[in-house]
This record gives structure tokens, sequence and C-alpha cells, in this order.
């Protein structure tokens, strides 16, 4: 996106004041300052000479938030949309209740801050209503949702109704799961509004909803993360500098656990799943090794449907093909394990092998702090 588009938008948008959005994939926005200085990333604007102004000192600046980190998020594209003002701010959400096991939708008459801080504060304040997963919201349950949170107008108690089972519609057909809306305005003039809005979508329903997905802008994420997503690898990058390489969410987050427990700190969350290969598991030390910061690697791997010889099989390709640098600790146990120690002792790699988790993770930690940053 350009300045000039951002001009341009201004000038045929048919209203005189326009609010102009960075967009980043996070919350705060309002309140974030970029890395070039300009402060906030929500500004009000009355011509498009000053959209595009602004436009320029968000376009291509970091945004840094509550959110973001240190680092920010590059803005690569910002939003205008007519200004309106709210009356009253109204908090909506629909997702799933786990324990219900049915979607609910939460309403709230305090919106435009942190739901959270409500909930806390006041838990009245909260409406939890359980929607019926095939027929939806009803009339009488969306009308007497919009009675309960007190709209000014029948009118506006209408609007928030229909509001409410479009929402639900919406997160039914498109797989979501979870649709914010915060605030949910009602405006001077009477009408209700979405003002903001947070979608997430279920990464299995991918395959039959690409109109959704083609949406996604991979430019706001992390690179290993979306080139771990390529290979089915459930990557999350950290602050530490121990590279994790686990099978299964569970022991992942022990793994991390047992780190901290000994003092270290995790580079990332890696889970390989059950069905990773030799190929795959080379993938895995490829993307851990992209970040310059990790000075030891960790692999923990419990064999169940996962053969731990493949993985060793892996480990040795990956520590031969990619030259391995750093400090390699292992701990193999389950299906295949023999097998698997006998292919790491025959390859004559200096691999530190251990069969309890806290000494491998000790070892993991102290070989961590030696080896050169």
């Amino acid at each position: 996106m350009s300045t000039q588009e951002a001009y341009d938008v201004a000038k045929n948008f048919g209203a005189d004041k326009l609010v102009i959005k960075a967009q980043v994939l996070a919350g705060g926005r309002g309140k974030g300052k970029f890395d070039n200085g300009f402060q906030g990333g929500v500004h009000v604007v009355n011509s498009p000479q000053e959209a595009k102004d602004i436009a320029g000192k968000m376009l291509n600046a970091k945004l840094i938030t509550k959110q973001t980190g240190a680092a920010g998020r590059l803005c690569n594209a910002v939003m205008l949309a007519e200004m309106r003002q709210p009356a009253h701010e109204y908090y909506v959400a629909v997702l799933n209740d786990r324990a219900r096991q049915t979607p609910v939708i939460v309403a709230s008459n305090q919106g435009g801050m942190n739901i959270e801080e409500v909930a806390a504060k006041d838990p009245n304040a909260i409406i939890t209503t359980p929607i019926d997963f095939e027929n939806g919201l009803s009339d009488s349950e969306a009308a007497e949702l919009a009675a309960k949170l007190g709209f000014s107008s029948k009118a506006a108690e209408k609007q928030a109704a229909d509001t409410f089972q479009k929402l639900y519609k919406i997160f039914k057909d498109k797989d979501a799961t979870q649709i914010e809306i915060n605030p949910l305005a009602e405006t001077k003039e009477g009408d209700v509004l979405c003002m903001d809005a947070k979608f997430g979508f279920d990464d299995n329903a991918e395959f039959r909803q690409k109109e959704v997905y083609d949406l996604r802008d991979i430019s706001q994420e992390d690179p290993a993360e979306v080139e771990a997503q390529k290979y089915n690898l459930n990557f999350i990058k950290l602050d530490g500098n121990i590279g994790c390489l686990v099978n299964g969410a569970g022991l992942a987050m022990a793994t991390m656990d047992v780190l901290k427990l000994n003092g270290g700190d995790p580079a990332n969350f890696l889970d390989v799943g059950g069905g990773a290969t030799p190929d795959t598991v080379k993938k895995a030390f490829e993307i851990l090794l992209s970040d310059k910061g990790v000075t030891a690697i960790f692999l923990n791997i419990f064999g169940g449907i996962m053969r731990c010889d493949y993985i060793a099989e892996g480990v040795i390709k990956a520590t031969k093909e990619l030259q391995l640098r750093v400090p390699l600790v292992v701990r193999l146990k389950g299906n295949k394990e023999m097998e698997a120690k006998e292919l790491i002792r025959e390859s004559g790699l200096k691999i530190y092998a251990f069969d309890e988790l806290d000494e491998a993770a000790a070892k993991a930690v102290e070989l961590g702090r030696s080896a050169p940053a």
C-alpha cells in the first residue's frame, strides 16, 4: 500500500471525518508507538492530505504495542473508516464453551475496555447465553439478550439482536473459534455498529475455508513459524537460548518447565508430532538453527507412535548435513529406543545422550551457558 492510495481512498470516501488505523496483528494499537517516533496507531483525520501524511508515518515502520514486544510489528497497510461517535459501548463475543460443550455468546454493557478486568470487578456484568449449534440464536433469545444489555430504543435493540444472529452465522459458516467485537457501539444517531473486531479460525478447517485463509498476511508472522507450518511442525519462537525439539505438546511443555527449573530458558516450543520422518527432523533442526541466539539444542522424544530410530536417523542426518556447531543433548525413550541409541553410538558424532529427563535438561542448560553466543 502507498500513501497515495490512502489519499485517494480518503478523497472518495464520502465522509468528512475519518479514522486511520495501522494494520498490524496486535492489540493496543491506539497507545502504541512507531519505531520512527510517531505516537499512536489510530488517528482521526480531517482531510485526504492529512490521511496521506499520517499514512506516510505509519507505512513501513514498526508499531510497538504492549502485545508486540520490543521488536514491534511492521505496518504495511492502513485502514480508513468513517468516524462515528459512540453514545455507549458494549462487548460481544461468540466462542466455544468447553464446559457446556456448545457455542455461547458472551456479552456485557461495559465494552471498550479489557473484558477480563470487567469480569474480575463485576462478574454480574457478563451475560453468557448458550447457542444451539445447528439452529443458532433464536429471535426470542437474541431479543432477550439485547434487552438485558440496555440499548436506548426498541429500534437499537432490534439492530443488536440481528447483529448477534449474524455473528453466530459467521462463526458457524466460517469455522471460527472466536469472534470478539469490542466495542459494539450504539451511536448518538441510534445505530448499532461493530466498531472493532477480532476473529480466530480453526486451522483444521483450512481446506474448506480457502477464502478466509487467502486473507492471511504472513508478513505479520514470524518467518520461522511460517516455515514450520509448511512441514506440519508446531513451532512458537520464545526468547531463550536452548532450542527444543520434542514430540507431543504435553511433553514439550514439560520439557520447557524442566529447563526452567534447571535455570535455563527455552528458545522455542517445537512439537514434531507423531508422524515425523528423518527429513522432517532435519527441517526442524534447520528452523532451530535459524535462530542465532540458540546456544544448545535439547531433543526429548518419547517413542509411542513415533519411532525413536527415525528420530535418530534425522538427528544424524541433520548433524552431518547442517554441520551442527552447537551442543546437542538427546533423550530418547520408548519405541525402537535401543536401535536409536545404537545408531547414535555408531555415528561417532558428539551427541550427549541421557535416559533421565532432569539430567538431560541440566546438561543442556550447562552446555548452553558455556557455548559461545
